[in-house]
């Protein structure tokens, strides 16, 4: 909801499940399942193909926008749709519903769309490397955070670094792992990894850390929004060796805080970070303890960073994300 206020000038109607002012709304039949997992994406996919377009029918819409890379087929509804990352695609896992929907259904989506919206160049190549789309046909906007949340809170540092994200293998937990445990002195810090727990994943990486008697790892399974600046703002560092992000929004958070930055040289990451943290290769363990070990020992750095953080944060806005989106839109309707 955060790019709408800018795309009042358009005259929308949002389809929500319950009213939402100050916008008109067009309340979404009980049908639409909000079930999770495979089910509610089986039942949310049946009912863009066979109810949205008798809406847009209903409604005489001129252009439907979709916020993901979802939208009736071979309905005669004009479109344009976001698309946030390909990773399923870069990093499929075998007999993966969610590859199968990437790789079979997405790319008819983009391919009747009028436009496509990514969050990043990076992104945006991804879209024009796996489906052979134009690239005039795309638009990279960046994103932005939620800058009454998070700011600099002027709290005294912790002894941790930090990790905010899922569990995912293309994460790179096991090389943070690695890297954190070869840091000298490295007993004398701990490592937060603060994300939701993954039946797939999590158990694993949990029995690397024994495996290796790594010690001081500690997960948060559950962080509340409005606790997460704290515990960004006490942190070190933020360290995100990401191996591929469509976007990677913990970076941006992490510098509007005014806390160092530590993240991967590939993909968008570098879009966001600029010249604002320090970039590593995330295949390079050693690396990323020298990045760890030169924050952590240097104040005239950790100061140098959050200086740089808090200047390239402020580049970055729902406002300019909002109107963006809003100068693509008005060019189809």
């Amino acid at each position: 909801m955060n790019i709408f206020p800018e795309l009042q000038r358009l005259n929308p109607t949002l389809l929500v499940p319950q009213s939402i002012p100050p916008y008109k709304c067009y309340q979404v039949p009980q049908n639409l399942s909000s079930d999770q997992g495979t089910k509610g994406h089986i039942r949310r996919l049946a009912w863009t193909q066979l109810q949205l377009p008798q809406i847009c029918r209903k409604l005489r819409s001129r252009l439907l926008f979709s916020p993901i890379p979802e939208a009736p087929l071979f309905s005669g509804c004009r479109y344009v749709v976001t698309v946030h990352d390909l990773i399923p695609l870069r990093f499929p896992v075998k007999y993966s519903r969610l590859t199968a929907y990437f790789r079979y259904y997405v790319p008819r989506v983009l391919e009747q769309s009028e436009h496509i919206i990514c969050d990043s160049e990076s992104t945006a190549k991804d879209v024009t490397n796996f489906f052979n789309i134009p690239y005039n046909k795309i638009t990279p906007i960046l994103l932005a955070h939620d800058a009454n949340n998070f700011r600099v809170l002027d709290l005294h540092t912790s002894n941790y670094f930090l990790y905010i994200g899922r569990h995912d293998p293309y994460k790179n937990l096991q090389r943070l792992i690695l890297a954190f445990a070869a840091l000298p002195n490295y007993k004398e810090y701990e490592l937060w990894i603060a994300g939701p727990s993954d039946r797939r994943y999590t158990s694993i990486i949990k029995a690397f850390i024994e495996e290796k008697n790594i010690q001081n790892v500690k997960f948060l399974d559950y962080v509340d929004y409005r606790e997460l600046p704290v515990l960004i703002n006490r942190a070190i560092a933020l360290v995100f060796p990401s191996l591929w992000e469509g976007f990677g929004l913990p970076v941006l958070e992490a510098m509007a805080c005014g806390t160092p930055v530590i993240t991967s040289n590939l993909s968008s990451l570098p879009e966001v970070a600029g010249d604002a943290a320090i970039l590593i290769n995330p295949y390079n363990v050693e690396e990323i303890t020298e990045a760890m070990q030169a924050v952590a020992g240097d104040a005239g750095l950790r100061n140098k960073l959050r200086l740089a953080g808090l200047a390239r944060s402020k580049q970055f806005s729902w406002t300019k994300t909002g109107q963006a989106t809003a100068n693509v839109l008005q060019r189809y309707l």
